[in-house]
């Protein structure tokens, strides 16, 4: 592994961070954590459940707990929330210590696919403006990570190449 310790994905939801983070690390040969996945599994409901029933203060305070200590782990791949890197203390670990890649989409097909899931809670009841102003807010700050991934009009495969060549030449 490099000297920065992990790899992290971030971007909106619905932008393919599980699916190619898994993918890269079947690649490396390392770990792969999905946080929202850890986030779950710990609390014993869904992310869905949690906002439900806790709320998203709950939620994001107990997100940040479970990212920062996951960041500490080395040689993983990490998919991060679709929220976490709005957390200053989280961004700032990550932009430290980590090759963050965002996976970005054209916001037409990002809202494409948070519209198909019923498991994203921001999203369960918002409008298509309300998603593009989410996405809007965001981007701003997922522009700060190390590199960005421009994914329309590319498949798994060539995303997870492009990737690939961007890790090993770093």
């Amino acid at each position: 592994m490099k000297s920065k310790e992990n790899l992290v994905f971030l971007g909106m939801m619905g932008s393919g961070k599980s699916s190619i983070g898994s993918l890269i690390a079947t690649k490396l040969k390392l770990d792969f954590v999905d946080i929202d996945k850890e986030i779950e599994k710990e609390l014993g409901i869904s992310v869905k459940k949690i906002f439900e029933t806790k709320g998203e203060a709950y939620f994001r305070k107990f997100e940040e707990e479970i990212t920062l200590k996951k960041l500490k782990l080395s040689s993983t791949v990490i998919s991060i929330g679709g929220g976490s890197f709005i957390n200053k203390n989280i961004r700032k670990e990550i932009l430290k210590n980590h090759f963050s890649f965002w996976l970005n989409w054209d916001d037409k097909i990002l809202i494409n696919r948070i519209k198909n899931s019923k498991k994203r809670p921001l999203a369960f009841n918002a409008t298509d403006n309300e998603l593009i102003d989410l996405i809007k807010k965001r981007s701003n700050i997922y522009s700060k990570a190390l590199h960005e991934i421009k994914c329309d009009n590319l498949s798994k495969n060539e995303i997870v190449n492009k990737i690939l060549k961007i890790y090993e030449t770093n």
